[in-house]
C-alpha cells in the first residue's frame, strides 16, 4: 500500500486582522480531496521556528504551505534553507510583498492549486543581519513606517496608508551612510536604502523594475528624497526611474552603516534601530510554487 505524502501548512492566525479558520478548513479539504495528509500549525509568536522545525522533522512533508505575511514565510524559509522541501503561498498579511511579485491570484482555490502543482522557481535567499531575507529589506521611512503600523491598532493597507504622514511628519530623514560595495566604500545621503531580492514593495509599487529573483544577486537601492512624481511612476510599474530620485547598484555582498541608529525591516518586519547591516547571498535557493505562466 502506497504512503499518503503530508502537505504542511504553517498559517499565522493574526497575520491581517482577518479571520484564518476559513484558510484551515479549506486547505484540509484541498489537500485531502486530492489524496494527501494535511497537517496545520498555527503560530504564537513564542517558539515557532524551533516548533516548525520539530514538526518537519517528524514528519517529513512533501511541501510547506505557509499562510501569513512576508515575515512568516521568512520565518519559515529559516527553518527551511537547510532542507531540500518546496514552498507554496496561500497570503493573508496586511502587504504580501513576495505574492504580489510571484504574480499569484487573490482566490483561494487557485491558489491551492498552484501551489500542489510543479512549476517552481529557484528563488534568491539574502543574508541580512543573520536573517533570511526572500522579498526586501531596508533602513529608513519605510521601516519606521512599518514600526509605527504595528504599533497601531488597525490592520491592513488602510493601516499603513493612515500611518503615512505622520511618520513623513515626524521623520528624521534624510540619513548619511556609508556603503562597502563590489570593493569600494562610498558615502551617500537618502531617506531610504533598500536591500532588494524582489521588484515591488507588497503595495505593488515596483521600487526595482531590473530585479530578478532568480538571478544570484540584489539590488541596493539610494532613494536620495521625497519625489511625489517618482513615487508615482513605481506605482505605475514605470522602469525609468530618475537616478536623481534613486540610485542602482548591483551586488552579492553589502555592509551599510550610519552615524545614527536607523529603523531595519526585513521582509515586512520591524527588527529595530540598527548602524551596521550587513547583507551577503546566501547560497541556498528555495523552491517556491509560482503560476504556470509565471515568467522567470
Amino acid at each position: 500500500m502506497k504512503t499518503q505524502k503530508t502537505i504542511l501548512l504553517v498559517i499565522n492566525p493574526i497575520a491581517g486582522g482577518t479571520d484564518k479558520k476559513p484558510i484551515i478548513n479549506r486547505f484540509k479539504t484541498f489537500v485531502t480531496e486530492k489524496n494527501y495528509v494535511a497537517e496545520v500549525y498555527e503560530t504564537t509568536g513564542e517558539g515557532d521556528q524551533k516548533a516548525i522545525k520539530d514538526l518537519v522533522d517528524r514528519i517529513n512533508p512533501d511541501r510547506v504551505f505557509i499562510s501569513g505575511g512576508d515575515g512568516t514565510i521568512r520565518e519559515v524559509a529559516d527553518v527551511l534553507k537547510e532542507k531540500d522541501i518546496k514552498i507554496a503561498l496561500l497570503p493573508s498579511g496586511s502587504a504580501n510583498g513576495l505574492a504580489e511579485n510571484l504574480n499569484l491570484p487573490e482566490e483561494l482555490d487557485e491558489q491551492l492549486n498552484i501551489g500542489l502543482a510543479d512549476h517552481f522557481m529557484e528563488l534568491d535567499t539574502i543574508d541580512v543581519n543573520g536573517l533570511s531575507c526572500l522579498h526586501i529589506a531596508d533602513i529608513g521611512v519605510n521601516a519606521q513606517l512599518i514600526k509605527n503600523y504595528e504599533q497601531s491598532e488597525i490592520r491592513g493597507k488602510f493601516g499603513y496608508l493612515l500611518q503615512a504622514f505622520p511618520t513623513l511628519v515626524s521623520s528624521k530623514f534624510p540619513f548619511e551612510v556609508s556603503l562597502t560595495v563590489n570593493g569600494e566604500t562610498m558615502e551617500k545621503e537618502g531617506i531610504l536604502v533598500a536591500i532588494a531580492n524582489a521588484n515591488k514593495f507588497g503595495t505593488g509599487a515596483n521600487i526595482n523594475p531590473q530585479g530578478k529573483m532568480n538571478d544570484g544577486k540584489f539590488e541596493v537601492l539610494i532613494f536620495k528624497n521625497f519625489s511625489i512624481t517618482e513615487i508615482l511612476k513605481t506605482f505605475y510599474g514605470s522602469t525609468n526611474l530618475d537616478p536623481d530620485f534613486v540610485e542602482v547598484i548591483c551586488c552579492t555582498e553589502v555592509e551599510l552603516k550610519t552615524g545614527k541608529p536607523i529603523a531595519l525591516q526585513v521582509d515586512g518586519e520591524y527588527l529595530g534601530e540598527e548602524t551596521t547591516v550587513k547583507a551577503s547571498m546566501n547560497p541556498h535557493k528555495i523552491a517556491v510554487a509560482v503560476p504556470a505562466d509565471y515568467k522567470l
